[in-house]
């Protein structure tokens, strides 16, 4: 079992960063593939980022590529999403979830675990 708790949400202007913690409960966090995904009001949840268990292997959606960063660190429990360079169509309830040793995909049913979400608003 894993317990997921997210936190770094708030309001940050277009242009500006953000840096997103998503910590996580057990002893067997270094097993788990950790993913980041976001749902605005009124749209489907979709895939932000996702990392590797070991942390070798990252990969993002295309909207996000090359502003958003994914990063963990295992000693800590503790997966965190770099946000550079926001824009209002970022704002969403961001979650992470995680997969116990499999591949970083966007696939969210690959995912085991969920936390409740960290509101991220940005201003224009």
């Amino acid at each position: 079992q894993v317990q997921l708790v997210e936190s770094g949400g708030g309001l940050v202007q277009a242009g500006g960063s953000l840096r997103l913690s998503c910590a996580a409960s057990g002893r067997t966090f270094s097993s788990y593939t950790m993913g980041w995904f976001r749902q605005a009001p009124g749209k489907e949840r979709e895939f932000v980022a996702a990392i590797s268990w070991s942390g070798g292997s990252t990969y993002y959606a295309g909207s996000v590529k090359g502003r958003f960063t994914i990063s963990r660190d295992n000693a800590k429990n503790t997966v965190y999403l770099q946000m550079n360079s926001p824009n209002p169509e970022d704002t969403a309830v961001y979650s992470c979830a995680a997969e116990y040793l499999g591949l970083a995909t966007s696939d969210s049913e690959e995912y085991n675990y969920w936390g409740q979400g960290t509101q991220v608003t940005v201003s224009s």
